[in-house]
């Protein structure tokens, strides 16, 4: 049996468990399969335990706080116990151990970032002395989907602490996130009139040729060198070849780095209109995850982390990311430090996957977060 309370092997164990039980974001009664194993695990420890029933077809969320330190603000410990991967995944990747690497849905994203913030409160709560700051640890139900039923938790649970960790993988063998874009969807509807494509077709006005207009525009809008990515990723419209669409619809997707573009291109994506008379243009839609801009909070958070880990003997980079996390939510106004899950690759994939030799190190540079921030 290992003396070393950050044992990988043990650490390993303990994030098979939480792998093993599949919970994909869609399948609510999995997920809370889930949060009884981990509420479980706080069982015996100086904490109070808030279960927020879900709703609307998501999960529960569960609010572990600490016995001390309530009372001023203190550290936000944000994760996920959802996936993306749909139930049976496991089945084509089972949890397996080859080398360096574990397999497992959700293993990377986010399991294994999930147990060890659990992991390290654990050990701080076996130290004699209590660290400065309580610590509240929020695993929410529905970040894949963008965490639309926690968003209000997370908002308020942010606001009322001093600093927030977020157990999100690592990037590019390790890296720490400080910055990351902010996320819009939209929903864009399209009424045309409907024809006979060979006998009148001078009588129609096609909602997919408009469609089509649309997409250009959205086009227009991406600027990979500001960052500004547009996105359309689904298309529908029309009911057979030889009838002029009526009806035509589509998904986009908008990536912006900062609070000034996402307030140029949501209101230009909003305000597109039709350019054909006779077809109506409706846009909906809104910024759900602002962007996660780099303060100057979060960049003395971030330093911190660094000096810690270098007094573990391992080198801390951070970087900007393209990919929306519930760190969005906290950043502007509560210092915020992201990637402090595992280091790993192939998130939302069928090799996803975490590095065995990252989990050590990982979870004691949260542990000595959670002893030294003050």
């Amino acid at each position: 049996m290992s003396s070393n309370p950050f044992d990988a092997a043990a650490m390993l164990q303990g994030i098979r468990r939480w792998v093993e039980i599949e919970s994909p974001t869609e399948r609510p009664e999995q997920v809370n399969q889930l949060v009884d194993i981990v509420a479980e695990g706080y069982r015996g420890l100086p904490v109070t335990l808030e279960r927020v029933t879900g709703c609307n077809g998501c999960g529960d969320h569960l609010v572990a706080r600490s016995s001390w330190g309530q009372d001023s603000p203190g550290v936000l410990v944000l994760s996920h116990l959802d996936t993306v991967h749909p139930m049976g995944f496991i089945e084509r990747l089972p949890f397996r151990v080859d080398g360096d690497s574990a397999f497992g849905p959700g293993i990377y994203d986010m399991k294994g970032g999930a147990f060890l913030a659990y992991h390290a409160f654990r050990q701080i709560c076996a130290d004699d002395m209590r660290p400065p700051l309580g610590i509240t640890q929020l695993y929410v139900s529905d970040e894949e989907i963008g965490s639309p039923t926690s968003r209000a938790l997370i908002e308020a649970e942010g606001r009322k602490a001093k600093y927030v960790l977020v157990t999100e993988p690592a990037r590019d063998g390790g890296k720490i996130v400080t910055g990351r874009k902010g996320v819009a969807r939209f929903d864009v509807f399209i009424k045309g009139v409907p024809a006979h494509a060979g006998t009148r077709p001078e009588d129609g006005r096609s909602a997919i040729r408009e469609l089509g207009h649309v997409i250009q525009t959205l086009g227009s809008m991406n600027d990979l060198e500001r960052g500004i990515s547009v996105n359309v990723g689904v298309v529908r419209g029309g009911t057979k070849p030889n009838v002029i669409a009526e009806e035509a619809y589509a998904e986009v997707d908008l990536r912006v780095p900062s609070i000034a573009d996402a307030d140029e291109l949501v209101p230009k994506i909003l305000g597109i209109t039709s350019r054909t008379e006779g077809v109506s243009v409706k846009v909906t839609g809104e910024l759900n995850r602002p962007p996660y801009e780099k303060s100057n909070a979060g960049a003395a958070l971030f330093e911190r982390a660094k000096g810690l880990a270098a007094d573990l003997g391992f080198e801390l980079h951070d970087v900007f990311t393209g990919g929306g996390s519930d760190g969005n939510f906290t950043a502007p106004h509560t210092a915020t430090l992201d990637g402090l899950g595992v280091d790993g690759k192939g998130a939302h994939t069928h090799y996803e996957q975490l590095y065995i030799s990252s989990l050590e190190p990982r979870a004691r540079l949260l542990y000595r977060l959670y002893q030294t921030l003050r």
